[in-house]
């Protein structure tokens, strides 16, 4: 299996948005160490079925973060379970966890399943409000980190920035505060220098909407970010 443990750069495409063959064979075979599939809403069982046989001709790692049960489907090296700590709803923490296992659970191979401690952190970003995430000051973040590692001892913390550039300083702080949880940076990348600063005070970064926008600048960020942490 896949050591997650030494990636540093992920790509996240949306199932839900159209990408070219020509791009996404430039996204895959980029040196990113991962592509997560995955969207807000709006993700559909044959859209995530169509980008997973895309992406399978290519042989870097394929996860699938999963946003509903519907969606879910054999095939991926991995699923990532996202936990958004700072909802106000139950269902976004533990329940719509809780209803899966209880229906798949004879059927799920658990060493492919990684939790991700989610911290929604763009109060304006259409993730912020769908899963009804609260408004946090920054020592409410890093103790939000701190209880998805020491105390829920879950793989990975993320810090979610949802299309909006977030503050290096505040990650950096989140950082320090760990000691085994991987931390994961996702929001607004556009550039590489913005990918350079991130890498540098987080341990995976993910990159995604510039895809679509930009994909020459998105490509860039795959050697920003392999640059500064193979110093």
């Amino acid at each position: 299996m896949e050591d997650f443990s030494t990636w540093r750069h992920i790509f996240k495409l949306d199932p839900n948005k159209e990408i070219s063959d020509e791009d996404l064979e430039a996204i895959c075979e980029s040196g990113t160490d991962a592509i997560i599939v995955g969207g807000t809403d709006d993700v559909t069982l044959d859209d995530v079925i169509n980008m997973l046989a895309r992406v399978r001709r290519y042989t870097v790692p394929c996860i699938l973060e999963v946003s509903n049960i519907e969606s879910v489907t054999p095939g991926f090296d991995f699923y990532f379970i996202p936990m958004v700590l700072n909802s106000e709803d139950r269902k976004w923490i533990i329940g719509l966890h809780q209803e899966a296992v209880k229906t798949y659970g004879e059927f799920i191979e658990w060493e492919e399943l990684l939790t991700e401690g989610y911290i929604m952190l763009n109060s304006n970003s259409k993730a912020y409000r769908y899963t009804n995430s609260i408004p946090l000051d920054d020592d409410d973040v890093v103790a939000y980190a701190q209880t998805a590692e020491k105390l829920m001892r879950l793989p990975f913390v993320y810090l979610e920035y949802s299309g909006t550039y977030g503050n290096p300083d505040l990650v950096q702080n989140v950082h320090e505060a760990l000691d085994n949880a991987v931390l994961i940076y996702g929001g607004g990348i556009q550039t590489k220098q913005q990918a350079t600063e991130m890498a540098e005070r987080s341990d995976i970064v993910v990159v995604g909407n510039v895809i679509y926008e930009d994909i020459k600048a998105a490509l860039r960020t795959v050697h920003a970010v392999k640059k500064v942490n193979s110093k």
